[in-house]
């Protein structure tokens, strides 16, 4: 996250001339209609338009290809997996191993449709900090609760992984080496344990220290950002394709 940050920070973007709760809009709206396209002409498209965003957000090929390799890892194994697994005819045969093309197809479909999503999500939403994901999000009207466990979420699962490193390098220090044995289940077991209760005793600390300061189970969503003119052409223009890719996905 903090790459990220530092990314966003060091490349001055045309996209952070939008809201942010435009750029999140859009980018729901650009995956449900991708999730529903069948054209790989279309999905191909698609794979352009988020190839154009990065430029836009200004992200080197560097950054899109390490961020994507995990993705594109999964992806090769699906496309690998189905056309294996289906058992819909016809089948194409490759010496021992039998492949149906409709499960192929549906490979194939499945690999632009989350390649294309990812590089449309990335751009738009990725380059946004986490405090300003929040609070564009309670405004968009989501419940309160959920913003506050999203922000709570983002600012203590580090704290957590903190804290879990000093007790895995505790356990070093006193000569503990993982086994395939009791030892080491129970070692574990006392392990995630304590990370438990350390976790439970930092968030009562919390909670007091929050209502010593008057915090009333609402965070002021407090941001310089305002809806404008651009905000709406671009929400307008990503209507317009996404409405004209659905209909022609449907000729």
């Amino acid at each position: 996250m903090a790459v990220d940050a530092a990314d966003a920070t060091a490349h001055a973007s045309c996209l952070d001339r939008l809201d942010t709760r435009t750029r999140v809009v859009v980018a729901v709206i650009l995956v449900l209609a991708l999730v529903n396209l069948k054209s790989w002409t279309l999905l191909g498209l698609a794979l352009l338009l988020g190839l154009g965003l990065t430029g836009l957000a200004g992200v080197s090929a560097r950054q899109t290809a390490r961020r994507l390799l995990h993705i594109e890892g999964f992806l090769l194994i699906l496309f690998i997996a189905l056309p294996l697994l289906t058992r819909l005819p016809p089948f194409i045969e490759i010496g021992p191993l039998s492949l149906s093309l409709p499960g192929l197809e549906r490979a194939i479909t499945l690999v632009l449709r989350i390649s294309a999503a990812a590089l449309v999500v990335l751009p738009l939403v990725s380059g946004l900090t986490p405090i300003r994901l929040g609070h564009a999000l309670g405004r968009l009207g989501l419940p309160a609760r959920l913003v506050q466990v999203f922000l709570f979420a983002i600012r203590y699962i580090e704290l957590l992984r903190a804290e879990a490193r000093r007790l895995h390098d505790a356990m070093r220090l006193r000569g503990f080496v993982p086994g395939t044995n009791v030892h080491t289940m129970r070692s574990y077991g006392h392990f995630i344990g304590q990370l438990l209760v350390r976790a439970v005793e930092r968030a009562e600390r919390v909670n007091e220290a929050m209502r010593c300061r008057g915090f009333a189970g609402r965070f002021p969503l407090v941001t310089l950002e305002r809806f404008g003119i651009v905000d709406l052409g671009t929400a307008g223009l990503a209507g317009l394709l996404v409405v004209g890719a659905l209909l022609v996905d449907r000729l």
